[in-house]
Formats: C-alpha cells, sequence, structure tokens
C-alpha cells in the first residue's frame, strides 16, 4: 500500500472574480475539493462482480472468464469528453451521464473486454480531462486538467491495491489519456516498490511512452513479463510530422511481439473487432510492421469499414488487435504463474 495522495490545491491571487474564476476554472466547475469515493461501484467503470460492458465477448464465442481468473487487469480508458461550451468545462464530472455511457459503449466494450479472458477487470471512472487540453497553448492550465484526472487515478490505485488486489499479480492496461495516466502511475507507484513484482505486463498504448522515462524495460519477446508494451497506429507510410523530432519511444508490434523487421505475415494475425462488436472476430486481416516509434499497417481487405478508412488509426489501436492482444496477455500470464510457481516450490 501506500499513502493517499494529497489534493493539489491551486493558489489563486486575489485580483478580479473573472480572473480568479478563469484560473481556478478546473476546481471550481468540477468541486475539485471532493475526492471520489471508490468504495461506491458506481464510481467504476468495470468491476469483477459488477455486470458491465467490460464482460462482454464479440460475437458470444466464448463466456467471461473473470470469476476464474488468477490475475487483475486495471483498465485506464481513453477521453471521451470533448465539451465545447463557451465556457470551457477542463475535466468531466464523475457522473456526467453522456460521458460515461459513451465510455462503456466505446471503450469499456471495445477494449477492456479484451481482457474478460484473462483477468479480473477494474477500470475505475475519473474525472478525465477534455481531449480540448492536449491542444492547448496554454500548457498550466491543461497540465492542471491532467493532474486533476491523474489524482483520482491515482485514488483508483490506491483503492484496488488497498481492497480488492490482495497480493495477486497485475496487468496495466490503458488507451490514449489512460496511457497519459498509466505511464505516470507505473513510474511513480509502481517502480522501485514491492508491486513492481506483481506488474505481470502493461500495455500502454496509443501514446508515445519515451525509453528514458521508466525504469520498466520495453517487452522485446512475444512470453516477456513485468515489462512494457506499446504502440501507435497508422496506414503504411504515413507518418505525421511530429513523429521525426520524438527521442525514442518504447515501440511493439502486436501480431509478432518482437522487434523483427518487415511487414508481419497475413496468417498470423489473430483477429480484430471493429464497429460491428456482436458479428465477431475478424482474423487474419491485418499486416504491421515497426516503423522508428510507430506502427505501420497495410491497409485490410475489408470493404465498407468506416475504421479502416484513415491514416491514423489512434480509434483502433486496441481494436485492430483485439484477438491478438488477448492472446499475449494469456501467454504472459501462463508464464508469469509458472514462473512465480517454480520460484516459490
Amino acid at each position: 500500500t501506500f499513502n493517499t495522495i494529497k489534493s493539489e490545491q491551486l493558489m489563486c491571487q486575489n485580483k478580479t472574480a473573472i480572473f480568479i474564476f478563469i484560473l481556478c476554472m478546473p476546481l471550481l466547475l468540477m468541486g475539485q475539493d471532493n475526492k471520489i469515493d471508490y468504495s461506491n461501484p458506481d464510481n467504476w467503470a468495470a468491476l469483477p462482480d459488477k455486470i458491465d460492458n467490460a464482460d462482454l465477448v464479440p460475437g458470444n464465442y466464448t463466456t467471461d472468464k473473470q470469476p476464474d481468473s488468477q490475475v487483475d487487469v486495471f483498465f485506464l480508458y481513453p477521453t471521451s469528453f470533448s465539451n465545447k461550451s463557451d465556457i470551457m468545462i477542463w475535466n468531466a464530472a464523475i457522473d456526467d451521464k453522456e460521458v460515461n455511457q459513451d465510455t462503456d459503449e466505446r471503450s469499456i466494450k471495445n477494449q477492456a473486454s479484451i481482457f474478460n479472458q484473462v483477468g479480473k477487470i477494474y477500470a475505475p471512472r475519473y474525472r478525465q480531462a477534455n481531449y480540448a487540453a492536449y491542444f492547448d497553448e496554454d500548457k498550466i492550465r491543461s497540465q492542471q486538467a491532467f493532474d486533476f484526472a491523474y489524482a483520482d487515478v491515482v485514488d483508483a490505485f490506491e483503492y484496488y491495491i488497498n481492497h480488492y488486489n490482495k497480493g495477486r499479480p497485475f496487468i496495466i492496461a490503458s488507451h490514449s489519456q489512460g496511457s497519459t495516466h498509466s505511464m505516470r502511475l507505473i513510474k511513480e507507484y509502481i517502480e522501485n516498490t514491492k508491486l513492481a513484482k506483481q506488474l505481470v505486463v502493461a500495455y500502454v498504448v496509443g501514446m508515445p511512452v519515451p525509453a528514458s522515462y521508466l525504469n520498466t524495460p520495453p517487452c522485446l519477446s512475444p512470453g516477456q513479463t513485468g515489462c512494457i508494451c506499446s504502440w501507435r497506429t497508422y496506414l503504411d507510410k504515413y507518418e505525421p510530422d511530429h513523429v521525426a523530432s520524438e527521442e525514442k519511444m518504447i515501440s511493439t508490434n502486436p501480431i509478432t511481439w518482437d522487434q523483427s523487421s518487415g511487414f508481419s505475415n497475413k496468417k498470423d494475425h489473430k483477429g480484430s473487432v471493429l464497429f460491428d462488436f456482436d458479428k465477431g472476430i475478424y482474423p487474419k486481416i491485418m499486416r504491421a510492421e515497426l516503423h522508428g516509434n510507430i506502427l505501420w499497417i497495410k491497409k485490410p481487405d475489408i470493404k465498407g469499414k468506416i475504421l479502416l478508412q484513415r491514416k491514423n488509426y489512434h480509434i483502433g489501436d486496441f481494436n485492430l488487435f483485439y484477438k491478438d492482444v488477448q492472446e499475449n496477455a494469456k501467454l504472459r500470464v501462463d508464464n508469469y504463474l509458472n514462473q512465480n510457481n517454480s520460484s516459490s516450490n
């Protein structure tokens, strides 16, 4: 366990009411002084004993296996809050029905559910930063929004460790804004603590993860444990301008799970889940290769799918490799359990 994070208080100068309002906006609009009660199941998008969208399986080809799992999965979902009103709200309310429904129907259903064949899924709701915070020219204000959201993540993780985990091994899985928070969580609360020994693997997806930022090593083989996988998906031969100037990032091919060069074979792709979740898995449609800090894919052979008609596949970072991630997580969990059973005998 670790000490509860102290609420960060923003000190505003007593000038004009407007100045105070603008500077303190992330606090005042959301009631930032109030901590989230993570003993309340309503403040979790997914819990093992709760009926939620993390229990679903594409095409109903199998059943949820959380009850029998020996490991946990702490999942942090991506941004689903993009308020664009005249008065910008920088952090979502914890009980925003529209935001929560979008989270549940998109990321919990299509991403968190990957892990219901592997572990017990814990996905806390958090007062996520507005999507606009990633592009705001006022870096102090945007950082306040992310810090506010991260404080909830830490509180949720602390509650999870103290009340649910009970010493079990766990996976960290996240996408986009969730990964913004999870890499910080790994650095500040898992690395160099006893929790590091419980980390099976971390899938920190959809955001650049600097290789120099974390001590936890990148995963370089399919069955390696105690390591980090990360990728950002783009169409073959497309590279955003900002990528060329980046430092070295952790980059993983989620089909081969190694550092091999060249495009993977289509036959090795275990399966995508697209917008038609109930239709099930689309196997053997993807080829991928590492291109420096990013992942390139060949356009899949499925026509008429909105998800596939783009250059930036950020929205599909997990979905395009749904079954690949699921099977890989199983392998790493088996290896982790076997290694630890052997060491305890």
